[in-house]
């Protein structure tokens, strides 16, 4: 008989010492704009302009992208602790007092320190995550934005 061994555990512990930056998923569902925190996002390509976020199949985000058709990204300053926190909590309304500017179809936090508009281009399976290919549209930053990371569980900035 094969022993079954939970590396579960190991692989989270594992992946917790990537460190990375932290964003804000948004997007909408009818007039409803709707977000999540986020640390898997990574650039794909550069010809097409392209990148990709994971999104746990279980959450209504992935739902309301699917339907909806585009999604922003929005990157935390390392300032924007409390955002990252904010978003990734559960509760109803994560946008109360949270400034964000429209111009895109979809909610653009105005404190993040870059935003990449999307159109979905791709839906893939990924286990218990949906990968989104998104065809960027639209995309800006700040220069002298320093990011938020995440790393071992908690928060954090570079070194100046």
């Amino acid at each position: 008989m094969m022993e079954t061994v939970d590396t579960t555990p190991d692989f989270r512990g594992a992946m917790s010492r990537l460190a990375t930056g932290v964003s804000v998923i948004t997007t909408r569902s009818g007039a409803t704009p709707i977000g999540m925190a986020a640390s898997a996002v990574c650039a794909l390509s550069m010809d097409p302009l392209q990148l990709i976020v994971c999104v746990g199949n279980h959450l209504y985000t992935r739902t309301a992208i699917a339907e909806h058709g585009r999604f922003a990204v929005n990157v935390l300053g390392e300032d924007g602790e409390h955002l990252a926190r904010n978003f990734g909590a559960s509760k109803p309304d994560k946008f109360a007092g949270v400034e964000t500017v429209d111009d895109h179809g979809v909610p653009v936090l105005k404190d993040a320190i870059a935003a990449v508009v999307c159109d979905v281009a791709e839906a893939l399976p990924g286990g218990d995550h949906t990968i989104f290919v998104g065809d960027v549209r639209q995309c800006a930053h700040r220069v002298d934005g320093r990011p938020l990371l995440y790393f071992a569980g908690g928060f954090g900035g570079l070194r100046p």
